[in-house]
């Protein structure tokens, strides 16, 4: 296959490839990286809150976590399904044209969302206002990731910063359902609400305002200007065979917030509950630190297979926990059973899809991942209302024995195709690729 050779090849921006380890040293000393981090970090924050302010506020209101269940799925699914259009935009046009508008929106509809609830607005009323509070969640973990790859390209730090990435998700998911649960047990029961818009608002907007990291619109696989439009990531096999292992990780965070606030409620110890979820975190964050320590012999596809069977194996015992102690010892199990198939699902993102089109790749994963939670918000719910306590702990559970299954009979789909090649309706097409 023919290669265009270049003499000189213009060095990546990020750390070069070297025979040393890599390391978080490493990856945190790559120049301009802080100036993205820390606003994105902030920006993060509202994620991990919305699903549970909104399930402690409507279920405060009207007294069903079914109820409750359905507005926070709604706002899941709207993520979901607008989540992948958003990332293709910033793709097409820049993440800030794509964030100034979505942060303003959220806010306003997050506002909105509030006041009809503590209103007593009819449940229709709180679905229509849910729908732009979710399609308008600003998708700052993808763009981040997205600034990572134009930054690390061709070095083997970016396994690092997806495991950095995982822990950082985790770290917001340690801090925000304790914040959220602190607020509307202590305070108020909008008060999880009202923090998380405003958190999005500041947050969304310093983010935004970081374009020097921004990445150009429409890059090739080698990060070089497009010459043409990238077909949309979903056409990739493997983008579709990771939404649905991405869809049963969703599955674990949903369930686990609502049949954790069911079970605590149920022992009259409601504020036990963020702090039991903080340790499903934890654990969560804890194993992505050791998979980006880990120097890894394992391709990524058996890391991916054997991670998720470990998470199926730890969630199937949760439905049969009927203490607090042993909750928090089979959550922290859970969690850690998480990070790796995560960190691996978006390793492998940079395999398989073009440099232009991987925004828009990331936000198809963390879609799969509201989408996964707003349906095991929904069943849970109901379970948790029409049966035993406790009963909602069978969602983590069959979703992820179920994407278990689907993983394992699509698993060659997840093969990266050959160097210099993108896969699109089936066909290989070729590209110059640069050699040094």
């Amino acid at each position: 296959m023919a290669s265009t050779v270049t003499p000189s090849a213009k060095p990546p921006q990020g750390p070069r490839r070297t025979a040393d380890r890599p390391g978080y040293g490493q990856l945190l000393r790559t120049r301009g990286a802080w100036t993205f981090l820390l606003p994105g970090f902030a920006a993060r924050q509202p994620f991990a809150m919305l699903t549970l302010s909104l399930v402690l506020l409507v279920q405060h209101t009207t007294g069903s976590y079914g109820a409750a269940g359905a507005v926070a799925a709604v706002t899941g699914v709207s993520m979901a399904l607008f989540a992948p259009f958003s990332g293709r935009l910033a793709d097409r046009h820049g993440q800030r044209a794509v964030l100034l508008p979505g942060v303003l929106v959220h806010t306003l509809s997050g506002l909105a969302l509030t006041f009809l609830a503590l209103s007593d607005a009819p449940l229709w009323a709180l679905f229509a206002a849910a729908v732009p509070t979710g399609a308008s969640v600003p998708q700052i973990g993808p763009m981040v990731r997205a600034r990572w790859g134009v930054k690390l390209k061709g070095s083997p730090l970016m396994s690092t910063a997806a495991a950095f990435e995982s822990v950082t998700d985790e770290l917001t998911f340690v801090l925000g359902p304790l914040l959220a649960t602190a607020l509307c047990t202590g305070v108020a029961p909008a008060a999880g609400l009202l923090t998380e818009a405003g958190l999005t608002l500041v947050g969304g907007l310093l983010f935004a305002a970081q374009r020097g990291t921004e990445p150009p619109a429409g890059l090739r696989r080698d990060g070089g200007p497009a010459r043409a439009e990238h077909p949309p990531a979903l056409r990739v096999p493997g983008v579709r065979v990771l939404i649905v292992t991405f869809l049963g990780i969703g599955a674990v965070f949903g369930g686990m917030q609502v049949s954790l606030a069911a079970f605590t409620e149920s022992i009259g110890r409601p504020g036990l509950n963020g702090a039991l979820y903080g340790v499903f975190a934890a654990g969560n964050m804890i194993s992505g630190l050791v998979c980006g320590a880990v120097a890894w012999r394992a391709a990524p596809r058996q890391r991916l297979l054997v991670g998720y069977a470990a998470l199926a194996l730890t969630a199937s015992g949760l439905w049969a926990a009927h203490s607090a102690p042993l909750l928090a010892g089979l959550g922290l199990l859970v969690g850690m059973s998480v990070a790796p198939a995560l960190v691996t699902g978006y390793t492998l993102v940079d395999d398989l899809v073009p440099a232009g089109a991987r925004t828009e790749a990331f936000t198809w994963l963390t879609g799969a991942v509201a989408l996964g939670q707003a349906m095991a918000v929904t069943v849970a719910g109901q379970l948790e209302d029409r049966l035993w306590d406790g009963a909602g702990f069978l969602v983590p559970m069959g979703a992820t024995v179920l994407a278990l299954a689907v993983l394992v009979a699509l698993r060659s789909r997840l093969a990266a195709p050959p160097e210099g090649r993108t896969v699109a309706r089936g066909v290989g097409h070729r590209a110059p690729a640069a050699v040094d």
